[in-house]
């Protein structure tokens, strides 16, 4: 592993290079990483990198993003294979079809979807700016895609009339392995413990948590709410992060299980082999792009 990194800290010199990973790669990963955050966190840092390659240790639509942002950089992302079974819930004929179905409706997608549908979208939030940006907007009912989980936090968070776009787009970690029945399991088993969940889990599991947000107002709760002990329920690899921020303090996932294996395809091998090989590329279509650059700079402006 050692080599690994000597390696990839070479040929980050001389490719001008900068490594942007997600709170959910593995320890490894994120060790080696010039910057580690939350989808919104990832996306913004692109906005204001200076290197010639950006090398996104995520998932496939992140990648996206960060292309989109910096048309005149190389963004790499080293398995082309870790994609999002969330992103993949909304079709882009599927945003346009709500968006003709109800013309009055501003449609809002989480950045968890793939550029081709967010072309469609009058605007685009993170987990972490949905309440916020949908809080601002004139309309009473707003279409939101693709997770109906978050949907619905907006929903009861804003008081609007947020219609999931499509009805079932869900994350499965989220789903299945951060419910009502995980969540009450882990409260248990740690009955001192403050419980800071993320907004993709269901609402049953929500109505539980001390604290809800993205992953990076996460680990902030962590530091707010007081206390010696915390579950957080989202992807397991958050864990290792926060235990890095706070080694006075006990974390521990809701679910040991909760392992997304898209983002767990980030190696330190795959990373060293893009750098050197300068693949895979990813690299939007520019008609799509375009808009989409659009969108994400007024969704961003709006929220601050």
């Amino acid at each position: 592993m050692e080599e690994l990194k000597r390696r990839i800290n070479e040929l980050k010199k001389r490719r001008r290079a900068i490594i942007l990973a997600h709170n959910y790669q593995v320890p490894e990963v994120q060790d080696i990483a010039d910057y580690v955050g939350d989808s919104l966190e990832l996306a913004k840092k692109a906005m204001k990198i200076e290197a010639d390659v950006i090398v996104l240790a995520g998932v496939y639509f992140m990648a996206e993003t960060a292309s989109i942002l910096n048309p005149d950089k190389t963004v790499l992302i080293p398995n082309r294979h870790a994609g999002c079974p969330l992103a993949s819930f909304l079709t882009p004929r599927d945003a346009r079809k709500y968006k003709e179905e109800r013309p009055g409706a501003p449609l809002v997608l989480y950045i968890n979807s793939y550029a081709d549908a967010k072309y469609y979208a009058d605007y685009i939030v993170t987990s972490a700016s949905a309440v916020k940006l949908v809080g601002k907007l004139d309309e009473d009912e707003v279409l939101f895609g693709p997770d109906k989980n978050l949907a619905s936090y907006v929903a009861e968070t804003t008081g609007k009339n947020i219609v999931p776009v499509p009805p079932n787009g869900h994350c499965p970690i989220h789903e299945y392995l951060v419910n009502k029945y995980w969540v009450m399991k882990a409260l248990q088993e740690h009955p001192r413990a403050k419980l800071i969940l993320h907004p993709e889990a269901p609402p049953e599991a929500r109505r539980l948590a001390h604290a809800i947000g993205s992953t990076s107002q996460m680990l902030r709760a962590i530091g707010e709410l007081g206390g010696e002990e915390f579950i957080l329920g989202t992807e397991e690899g958050l864990v290792y992060r926060a235990r890095k921020m706070y080694p006075g303090k006990k974390i521990y996932p809701v679910n040991h299980r909760a392992i997304c294996i898209d983002m767990k395809k980030i190696t330190l091998k795959n990373i060293a082999d893009s750098l050197e090989t300068m693949r895979p590329v990813v690299k939007v279509d520019e008609r799509i792009a375009g808009r989409v650059r659009e969108i994400l700079e007024e969704s961003f402006r709006m929220v601050g």
